[in-house]
């Protein structure tokens, strides 16, 4: 498909950094950490109420939808208190006309309060907490900047969401460590009350000799000499780790507990927007505001070759809809590669994030995404579980049926053929099939 310049978007998302990179904690897997090197003259990082009011008005103005979605990540956001959102949430109200404003806040969950939690409620806050997994796993690289555990003060946070009854999910990075242990972690996240959870892979190259005056983590495009880090998750062992995950889920959680891989799965086989931008066929309409108010297209693309645009020079609306910010989207689909323009499963991973894709081909074609066989190891395993569940969806049926669908065909493979099944007769696994051409074969 031709690129087309735009206008102006309908609709996009700017995952706000108040506090820019700054945060209470030194997990040593985190890529934000060192985007301070952008701004080696700054010795405060905070979004000013100035250049809020600014944000909250254009944001909320540019968007052509009844409801707009805010964002607030870090760094750590909690550092700036409770009062800041306060204040923000005065300017959404101020701003909002006849629209619905909704706020999701991502969070470490070491500075929840009692004040925090009240506000939190009050106001309807979505809170996304960052943790890895039980004591052990979550402590391996999750420190503080004193080199101190926090899975004891992330679980108070918890405890203390639950306690007012604030509406929270859960965000776990599957790394080298925690990849391991997928039983573990998925049992530990349901048992503390997360029912929606987000699995996310960590893969980051360092450049083998950096430059001082340049990020040791390097992006897709770097053409210097760099290596995976060890704390990345190998690309097999990834889909390992997602299969024996949904073996579990697939039988005993379906529509009680969410899984957001499972999620945008399932919705790229029904063909419905997947909602996460890593298996949409392209992206670009969800970039990121610094603290002082620099856009560039991506959270994952902060680097100096992807900025947009500063608000206090340029309108919001106007930097989503510069060519070079829609290129970089549409670019998620036109540079794959022929190898996975025939692979069976683009419908489902579209190429994975373009951040991902440093790796060659078969045919050493640049652009194949580093995670590409966990990939294909997962949808391969999951292929006749989404296929059920959707036809089940398109016949306006409840995607939780597939628990019962895999008993009944267990039960029957279990089971040795009785002489009351004839073989032209339906199978008892509820396949629609006759009996010998299902499981009586």
């Amino acid at each position: 498909m031709d690129f087309q310049f735009p206008t102006k978007p309908s609709a996009f998302q700017i995952m706000l950094k108040p506090v820019g990179p700054l945060c209470n904690l030194d997990c040593t897997y985190c890529y934000y950490l060192e985007k301070t090197q952008l701004y080696p003259e700054k010795t405060k990082f905070k979004l000013e109420e100035d250049l809020l009011g600014k944000f909250v008005k254009e944001y909320i103005e540019s968007q052509d939808v009844p409801v707009v979605s805010f964002v607030w990540q870090g760094g750590e956001p909690t550092i700036l208190g409770v009062d800041y959102y306060r204040k923000a949430v005065e300017l959404q109200n101020k701003y909002k006309g006849s629209k619905r404003i909704e706020n999701s806040f991502q969070t470490n969950g070491t500075l929840i309060t009692e004040e925090f939690c009240h506000f939190f409620k009050e106001n309807n806050f979505l809170i996304g907490v960052s943790i890895d997994g039980p004591e052990e796993l979550h402590d391996y690289y999750r420190l503080d900047n004193q080199g101190k555990p926090t899975w004891a003060k992330v679980m108070k946070g918890v405890e203390l969401l639950q306690k007012h009854n604030v509406e929270f999910n859960t965000l776990s990075v599957v790394n080298n460590k925690t990849s391991q242990h997928p039983l573990e972690v998925y049992r530990f996240l349901k048992q503390i009350g997360s029912t929606f959870i987000q699995f996310i892979p960590i893969v980051e190259r360092q450049a083998k000799k950096p430059d001082l005056e340049s990020l040791n983590l390097v992006h897709q495009k770097y053409e210097g000499e760099a290596r995976v880090t060890e704390w990345s998750v190998n690309p097999r062992q990834y889909g390992k780790f997602l299969n024996t995950v949904f073996d579990e889920w697939v039988r005993n959680d379906v529509g009680r507990y969410y899984v957001q891989m499972f999620d945008v799965t399932l919705a790229n086989y029904v063909g419905a927007m997947p909602g996460l931008c890593i298996f949409s066929e392209t992206c670009g309409t969800a970039a990121v505001m610094e603290h002082n108010g620099d856009v560039f297209s991506c959270d994952h693309y902060v680097y100096d070759d992807h900025f947009l645009g500063n608000l206090h020079e340029t309108p919001i609306s106007s930097m989503m809809a510069l060519p070079d910010q829609a290129l970089f989207g549409q670019d998620k689909r036109s540079k794959l590669p022929p190898y996975c323009f025939a692979c069976d499963f683009r419908f489902a991973c579209h190429g994975g994030c373009p951040k991902h894709r440093f790796l060659k081909t078969p045919q050493q074609d640049p652009g194949l995404n580093y995670l590409c066989e966990g990939y294909k190891l997962f949808f391969a395993h999951t292929k006749p579980y989404f296929e059920y569940m959707a036809r089940e969806l398109k016949a306006e049926r409840a995607p939780a049926n597939v628990m019962h669908w895999i008993r009944s065909k267990e039960r029957v493979a279990s089971t040795p053929p009785r002489v009351q099944v004839r073989r032209n007769d339906p199978c008892p696994c509820g396949s629609g099939k006759k009996f010998k051409q299902c499981h009586g074969k």
